[in-house]
């Protein structure tokens, strides 16, 4: 931060070049501003920023003067500074940064934007106008600003940016429904720290912590990168049952058909098998239960149970969970 009374001693990196008369790309490939005995910059942001007084003590060889440490009311706070002050996830104070109440007392210093602590501390945000009579959030019946498709792309941009995003800051952010938006964010968690497990051997809680994932928002996306990387262990097996299923004449696609991982949260660790040719629809498989037929190519895993009982169409074929193929095939046809 910018201590109360010292913006202008600030200086840029292309500040101190000029004040050596260098270049200023001369002075980065020179690395003399990551030296240890370099004063420390002000902030973290990608554009650092120095104390002029402490920087012109080190260039003249003399020591190091020491920076205020007491906080005042006048202390200027870049956004990862202010976002701290008021515990909040960067993403939200770049919104609250908008509101005019805080925009008219924004300070660009060095080209970095900064606020007064005072007005970070005390700024409330105004209540959101209801425009329905239900519990607030968006008005009745309006529809998401961003289209389904584009969602998860647009997500993890912003969990890029901020691993600790909540749902109530993507529905600040891209106007989608506060549902919408805590199952896009739990489902790219999962996958995330699925790929963290799989590669360095960690449990879920582990990955989590590896992305900077708060313990408290990943109690959920943990049991889904749990299934999911569950799920990716068994692909192999799954392409054997497939492939049986196309050499026994049961698929009308040129390749064994495809598996798919079902986004249901309940059945995140079944898979489906769908054969068009086949005598059943669909074949739906789970790490619980094993194998079993279903009625519906469009909803192979039903609605409602996650596991339904026998009947309409619904057949149990094998006891374990991991019958051989060929066993699984002869179970399904109703010829043998």
């Amino acid at each position: 931060m910018i201590r109360a009374g010292r913006q202008h001693l600030v200086r840029t990196l292309a500040d101190i070049a000029a004040q050596q008369g260098i270049a200023v790309q001369t002075l980065l490939n020179s690395g003399q501003h990551l030296a240890d005995d370099f004063p420390a910059p002000l902030n973290a942001g990608r554009t650092r920023l120095y104390d002029g007084e402490q920087i012109g003590a080190h260039l003249a060889g003399l020591p190091v003067p020491q920076m205020p440490t007491a906080d005042d009311d006048g202390d200027l706070l870049d956004r990862q500074e202010a976002a701290a002050l008021r515990g909040e996830p960067l993403s939200v104070w770049d919104r609250r940064k908008k509101d005019p109440a805080v925009s008219e007392h924004l300070v660009r210093v060095g080209g970095v934007e900064h606020w007064p602590r005072h007005v970070v501390r005390d700024y409330t945000p105004s209540p959101r106008a209801r425009t329905s009579s239900g519990g607030g959030g968006r008005p009745t019946g309006a529809g998401d600003q961003v289209p389904r498709d584009q969602l998860p792309a647009h997500v993890a941009q912003l969990l890029d940016a901020d691993p600790a995003l909540t749902a109530a800051a993507v529905t600040d952010r891209l106007g989608v429904h506060r549902n919408t938006a805590q199952a896009a964010l739990t489902t790219l968690r999962a996958q995330r720290m699925a790929d963290v497990m799989e590669q360095r051997a960690l449990t879920a809680p582990q990955a989590a912590a590896a992305l900077g994932y708060p313990a408290g928002q990943t109690r959920r996306a943990s049991v889904r990168a749990e299934a999911v990387l569950r799920g990716r262990q068994a692909r192999p097996y799954l392409a054997a049952v497939a492939q049986v299923l196309h050499a026994r004449g049961w698929s009308s696609t040129d390749t064994p058909p495809p598996v798919q991982q079902p986004e249901d949260d309940h059945c995140v660790a079944a898979f489906v098998l769908d054969a068009p040719a086949a005598p059943a629809p669909a074949l739906v498989w789970s790490e619980r239960h094993g194998w079993r037929t279903a009625t519906s190519r469009r909803h192979p895993l039903g609605k409602g149970a996650a596991w339904p009982p026998p009947g309409d169409g619904v057949r149990h074929l094998a006891t374990s969970t991991t019958p051989a193929p060929a066993d699984l095939i002869n179970a399904l046809d109703p010829t043998t």
